[in-house]
């Protein structure tokens, strides 16, 4: 079972909470919010393969033939 850590606890033992976090997450409890805490490979498995900003653009639709230019038109009046 997963350790339940105060704030004050888990500061002052930070190391012991990041090495049974290598083998299970710890959860850190603050005004009334849990946190928790995992082993980076478990994290990075958890969240999968997720595409960067710059791959999902780049594999994104194909954006050819549409047209981005301005609406060049005057602007409307407007009464004050």
């Amino acid at each position: 079972m997963p350790s339940v850590w105060s704030i004050a606890d888990a500061k002052s033992k930070l190391s012991d909470v990041l090495n049974q976090a290598e083998r299970e997450a710890q959860f850190i409890n603050r005004r009334n919010r849990q946190y928790v805490v995992l082993d980076g490979d478990e994290y990075r498995r958890l969240i999968g393969n997720q595409l960067s900003l710059k791959e999902l653009i780049l594999e994104g639709p194909n954006l050819e033939g549409i047209d981005f230019s301005r609406d060049q038109s005057g602007s409307r009046e407007v009464k004050l």
